[in-house]
């Protein structure tokens, strides 16, 4: 009966957030290469804007390098976006009560596994995005110079083995555990809430659909951007280098030489590119799965 009474939630595709994910990318990932490139760079390097990153890229190579790495931002939301809010959708499925969305308490658990799961999952792809979008900013000696994700995925089994797959992987799970549980549950929070109260003082009240879509998912960006900010630019340090160094050798030595504002470094176009980035990623999926609904009507 319970089997029965959970099936009543809407039942969508695995894959359908890695598309929702990989299409928003497409949009952002100027965006997330220069928030990586600002993360590698060290205390002796002045932190330069994300506008000027940009400019620089591309008045020294060309509008395409601002999509250096996009191969590699495509595999990594086909294998960690996929799985964080496929699994997400089922846990929250599984969790319903007749046909009712769980708790927030529950959302945000079953966010923060489906974070973990999405996490171990992506972490290969993640180090081949950090590595190459922020190749330019080594020394031409220290370059990686993968060619595409495939390619970088070879090198980095040949020179490193399967350590070198799961580099940074402490670091990457926590802050996937962070990230889905401020952006993913954050969101479905956001959204129940605004559906529920109207706004004060203008008494404007919200109806699912694109407007509600929208501020939910903006909000949703900006508490992951800062929830996860300090793991993030830990995560890009690790994964970036050639050495071992563990997250708090890494944490103690960046706190020692910049303070503790090397935890937010980046945040602005980390920012910048995780608030389009959610709107972008959380539209198309409502999107898609109104299409499928349309498609393949439960």
């Amino acid at each position: 009966m319970y089997l029965k009474e959970r099936n009543k939630m809407p039942n969508y595709p695995f894959w359908l957030g890695g598309v929702a994910a990989s299409m928003a990318a497409c949009f952002t990932h100027p965006l997330d290469l220069a928030k990586v490139r600002m993360q590698s760079l060290g205390p002796t390097v002045p932190s330069p804007s994300m506008l000027k990153i940009l400019r620089h890229s591309i008045s020294n190579y060309g509008l395409r390098s601002v999509y250096t790495g996009l191969s590699a931002s495509l595999m990594r939301q086909m294998s960690y976006s996929l799985v964080r809010l496929g699994s997400y959708e089922e846990m929250k499925r599984f969790i319903s009560e007749n046909g009712h969305p769980p708790s927030t308490g529950k959302l945000l658990l079953a966010a923060g596994v489906a974070g973990g799961l999405g996490g171990i999952a992506g972490n290969p792809a993640d180090v081949l995005l950090v590595r190459m979008t922020s190749d330019s900013v080594r020394p031409p000696e220290k370059r990686y110079n993968y060619r595409n994700a495939i390619t970088g995925l070879i090198s980095l089994v040949k020179e490193d083995g399967q350590k070198g797959l799961a580099r940074g992987l402490g670091t990457n799970t926590t802050r996937a555990v962070l990230m889905n549980t401020s952006q993913v549950g954050s969101y479905d929070f956001f959204k129940t809430t605004l559906l529920q109260y109207p706004i004060p003082l203008v008494n404007y009240q919200f109806h699912d659909g694109f407007f509600l879509h929208v501020v939910a998912s903006l909000a949703a960006g900006t508490c992951g951007t800062t929830v996860c900010s300090p793991a993030d630019v830990i995560r890009t340090r690790i994964m970036g280098s050639s050495g071992n160094a563990s997250p708090i050798e890494v944490l103690v030595r960046s706190l020692r030489e910049e303070g503790p504002a090397f935890m937010f470094k980046g945040w602005t176009p980390a920012w910048m590119r995780l608030g389009p980035n959610t709107v972008l990623m959380f539209v198309f999926f409502e999107q898609l799965k109104r299409g499928w609904s349309s498609l393949v009507p439960s």
